[in-house]
């Protein structure tokens, strides 16, 4: 097995270059010629990459903005449908959640603490 691995070696080194298949050098680590992230992305992926680079947050990853939680200052609650449930932690030692609905419209009120809430529309990103 070894003698034939041998001689078919020596045998490919006494072809000429020209006959010889070579395949195409790649230079992987010259830079420019990876593609990047936003050059290789498609479809869905392609659309959060854009979002995110302009700044928006097409599934809500980033943490919410924190509102004074005032009349003229509410805590914003996206939502895609005319009304949402609500969870409110009044205290930050409860161990309870006030839970209640939040209608489209004028800002609301949390029946145990007051803070406000309002309900902001929210369009889905595809």
């Amino acid at each position: 097995m070894a003698s034939r691995l041998l001689r078919v070696s020596a045998a490919l080194r006494l072809l000429p270059a020209a006959s010889a298949r070579t395949m195409p050098a790649r230079h992987l680590g010259v830079p420019g010629n990876l593609a990047s992230d936003e050059e290789q992305a498609t479809g869905m992926e392609r659309k959060v990459m854009e979002a995110m680079n302009k700044g928006l947050d097409p599934y809500s990853m980033f943490r919410p903005k924190r509102y004074a939680g005032t009349k003229e200052d509410p805590n914003l609650v996206p939502s895609i449908t005319n009304k949402r449930i609500v969870g409110c932690v009044c205290e930050e030692d409860n161990s309870y959640v006030v839970w209640f609905w939040l209608h489209k419209g004028e800002a609301q009120r949390c029946p145990s603490c007051g803070a406000h809430y309002k309900l902001i529309p929210h369009e889905l990103p595809h």
